[in-house]
């Protein structure tokens, strides 16, 4: 009877540790889109195509099958078996131990695992256990003005909180980073990408002046209930470009450098809380008639660097109450989103440079908070902290998260909305240039433009020998370019509502994308021709 009794029992304590749950596994990407893309019919047959073509329905990442790698490495992951796949979720269905599903979280593909067993999936845990899906859980403490001036705290609670940006910032130094418990969720996370001291020359970037480390604390930095940054899930890389001791040219050539290199790096935003105006060899300093957006060096890197498809987001400048009084370099940039100061009660700081630049163009663009800003500080404390050079790294992270939300957007397209939601944007001021933006309004604006390109029409579908288009309540030309599936562009022509259709009897038969832009917006079509 005993025998009989632990063999019972063994088998019940074998049932409760190896008991096989359901669960599934969805992933953050399909790196191999592409390239699908551009060979439809390697995952699609014909008719299906033509079915789409007929009804107007665009091939969508939704088409492109599971990456193979991330398939076999669920395969092949201890005590897991793929039941099931689904394309369209991007998720596998598998079936293993409660341990051994949980441990498939720590791969860094993996985006969710889900149980089927809801009581585990309170227990379960993500990647990324910090991450709130209802964003309620954050606790901003002191920091809370600062995003909720910018309705960025509307981001976050919608999810996007920066994972899948990256933010290069110039500065100074950042000595602590590497050490501080405020920088510790981004580094447990892998966030810190890498960095570069330009003015040692080595690669050691966590030294030098602290003032990086503050700027970098508005974005990244976490303490729960005081401080939780503007963009807590980007990437960042971090690059001294400033010599605080001294101020020379050398340093705007370090930025442009660093710029280069980010760029080289696929980064997305830039932060810069510096500005140059005078040096300490006076031969050297600018006039006010220099910052007209093509005479600095490090104004015209800035501009390059928005041509390559970043957005660089600087600091105004605290010369608003001294002698020289206005915005300096690269601040005075054509694409440079320029960022004067705010106190929490949305009134100007004395201190935030007033525009002009030189030419006319309004500057500052918008404003976010730098008086009295929630940083941290070289010793690690919860602090606050005056200056443009805490405006720009509040919107920047802000920015990185708008972007991360509408990710088909040029950066242009990005700038534009959020100048547009500026609360002075009818009605600009040279020192406030177009207000403090709205972010929950930029994202009702760009889904306006969105709208707007539904009264659009390609038709018929499929086509022989001409495409007519339609599009209601429409004045302006609009570009129509076709490219065939391998991305070449075949056609490129101006349309009105005189001239709606294009002759396409030179085109093979096969799958075009029709792309129509108009004011900078655009959007694609997939046709077939038979």
């Amino acid at each position: 009877m005993k025998k009989t009794t632990f063999i019972i029992l063994f088998f019940l304590v074998c049932n409760l540790t190896f008991s096989q749950e359901h669960a599934w596994v969805y992933f953050k990407d399909k790196p191999d889109e592409a390239t699908f893309l551009a060979n439809p019919l390697t995952m699609l047959t014909q008719k299906a195509l033509d079915r789409r073509g007929k009804q107007n329905i665009s091939l969508d990442s939704k088409d492109i099958p599971i990456a193979e790698m991330y398939e076999t490495t669920i395969r092949n992951a201890n005590g897991i078996q793929v039941k099931a796949k689904s394309k369209w979720l991007n998720a596998l269905h598998i079936l293993g131990s409660e341990t051994d599903i949980k441990a498939l979280s720590n791969l860094s593909f993996v985006k969710s695992v889900d149980f089927a067993a809801n009581d585990l999936n309170a227990k379960s845990v993500l990647k990324k256990q910090h991450k709130f899906d209802i964003q309620t859980e954050f606790n901003y403490g002191g920091s809370f003005n600062q995003i909720e001036m910018l309705k960025g705290e509307v981001l976050h609670q919608k999810g996007f909180t920066g994972e899948g940006m990256t933010i290069a910032v110039m500065d100074g130094g950042f000595p602590g980073v590497n050490t501080l418990s405020a920088f510790q969720r981004m580094r447990d996370n892998n966030q810190i990408k890498g960095g570069y001291d330009y003015v040692q020359r080595n690669a050691n970037f966590y030294t030098g002046f602290s003032h990086g480390t503050s700027v970098l604390s508005t974005m990244a930095g976490f303490v729960d209930e005081k401080l939780v940054g503007t963009a807590p899930d980007a990437d960042y890389y971090l690059f001294i470009t400033e010599k605080g001791a001294t101020e020379t040219p050398l340093e705007e050539s370090l930025w442009v450098e660093a710029a280069e290199k980010a760029d080289s790096l696929g980064v997305d935003v830039i932060n810069t809380s510096l500005g140059y105006n005078t040096f300490d060899d006076s031969r050297y300093n600018y006039t006010y008639a220099d910052m007209n957006g093509k005479t600095t060096f490090i104004t015209r890197g800035a501009d390059i660097a928005f041509s390559r498809g970043m957005i660089v987001v600087n600091s105004a400048g605290n010369e608003g109450d001294k002698t020289w009084r206005y915005i300096t370099a690269p601040g005075d940039g054509f694409n440079v989103l320029t960022i004067g100061a705010v106190y929490g009660n949305e009134s100007i700081v004395a201190f935030s440079s007033f525009g002009p630049s030189a030419d006319g163009r309004t500057k500052p663009d918008v404003l976010a908070k730098g008086g009295a800003t929630t940083i941290i500080n070289r010793t690690g404390n919860v602090t606050t902290g005056n200056g443009t050079s805490f405006s720009s790294p509040v919107i920047c992270g802000v920015i990185a998260c708008f972007w991360q939300a509408n990710p088909t957007k040029t950066n242009a397209e990005i700038i534009k909305a959020i100048k547009e939601s500026g609360h002075l944007y009818a009605n600009p001021t040279s020192q406030e240039g177009y207000g403090i933006p709205d972010f929950e309004k930029a994202i009702t604006t760009l889904t306006v433009d969105e709208l707007f390109f539904d009264t659009f029409k390609v038709y018929p579908n499929p086509f022989q020998d001409k495409l007519q288009f339609y599009f209601a309540n429409i004045s302006d030309e609009i570009e129509v370019s076709i490219y065939d599936v391998l991305g070449r562009k075949v056609l490129i022509q101006q349309l009105n509502q005189q001239q709606s259709e294009i002759n396409t009897e030179f085109l093979s038969q096969g799958i075009y994308l029709v792309q129509i832009k108009q004011d900078g917006n655009s959007k694609t079509f997939t046709v077939l021709k038979r």
